[in-house]
């Protein structure tokens, strides 16, 4: 029997009042197939793309599997980039909202001296960029050893941006008793080579194409000249009443140079792209997420793992 709501999972009174208080009901495809699996203590392999629930799929066991009263870090997230680490961070500390267990995410740009403090006093899940991830290992401030669950969240992501290494070191840090799950938009040989290393007999949790696009969303394109790129944005901007937006560009100078246009033409509009120190990216987070200005051009890579809502377009 196929499991549709999160009422009908095994889960602790704890943890689904904090899921309630998200008003979260139905499960989405990779939930409904991946967290049974997950709360068995078995490997999964996860097809999935942001935006498809796919923190909860793995976020909801984790915490469910994770004894409040060890103080030790009993569970650690990778994830490719700052941003998505934090908004990881901060959507397992809401699921767990009610268990009395802390959530910390490490990465770089911010004080290290910080993540150390908060891992002195006790921490049970980390969420982390590889590289922070490693620091921290190698200073001693982050002990593994009572690690028994590892997810890899956009793992060919990840691959892309060349932290095979680290995470080889990092999980070679960690318990071989131990849960992995791994979460990838795409499944190529890489990312399929690293299962096969890694795991034991996982589960294979591969969402079609039709489910992995986001019911909610009508998506169109448009073939143009590129010369004529910015006057039917401009266009589009005035006819289909685009109120709050991400508009993505391929490179670092397109955002800059878009940005610059669409204040000439009176849109509020701020750039976006790894370019940006941290504290500048968390500032254009902040004013977008505020409200302070309506349009975010972004490069892919410096907007994964946003969540900001009242976007229409």
């Amino acid at each position: 029997m196929t499991i549709r709501n999160f009422e009908d999972l095994p889960l602790c009174p704890e943890v689904m009042k904090g899921i309630e208080e998200l008003g979260f009901t139905e499960l989405f495809p990779i939930q409904a197939q991946a967290i049974i699996p997950l709360l068995d203590g078995k490997d999964v392999i996860g097809q999935a793309q942001t935006g498809t629930g796919k923190t909860a799929a793995f976020g909801i066991p984790m915490v469910e599997r994770i004894d409040p009263n060890n103080k030790k870090v009993q569970g650690l997230v990778l994830a490719p980039t700052r941003e998505l680490a934090i908004q990881v961070a901060t959507r397992i500390s809401r699921f767990s909202k009610y268990t009395k267990l802390k959530v910390l995410p490490v990465y770089g740009g911010e004080s290290i001296n910080k993540q150390i403090r908060a891992l002195q006093r006790g921490v049970h899940i980390v969420v982390g960029t590889p590289g922070r991830t490693i620091d921290h290992l190698k200073r001693g401030t982050l002990n593994l050893s009572s690690t028994h669950i590892v997810v890899l969240d956009e793992a060919d992501r990840m691959l892309d941006m060349g932290f095979i290494d680290d995470i080889n070191f990092i999980l070679s840090r960690v318990p071989k008793q131990r849960q992995l799950s791994l979460f990838s938009a795409t499944m190529d040989k890489s990312v399929m080579a690293m299962c096969q290393r890694y795991m034991k007999d996982p589960e294979e949790v591969l969402v079609s194409k039709d489910e992995i696009a986001l019911e909610q969303l009508n998506q169109y394109y448009m073939v143009v000249n590129s010369r004529n790129k910015l006057d039917y944005l401009l266009k589009m901007l005035n006819s289909y009443n685009v109120e709050k937006a991400i508009i993505f560009c391929n490179t670092r100078r397109g955002t800059d140079w878009l940005a610059r246009k669409l204040r000439q033409h009176k849109y509020s509009a701020e750039p976006l792209h790894a370019g940006f120190t941290q504290a500048q990216r968390e500032r254009v987070t902040r004013g977008f997420r505020e409200g302070k200005f309506d349009f975010l051009v972004a490069t892919d890579v410096a907007a994964r793992g946003l969540d900001i809502q009242g976007i229409t377009h």
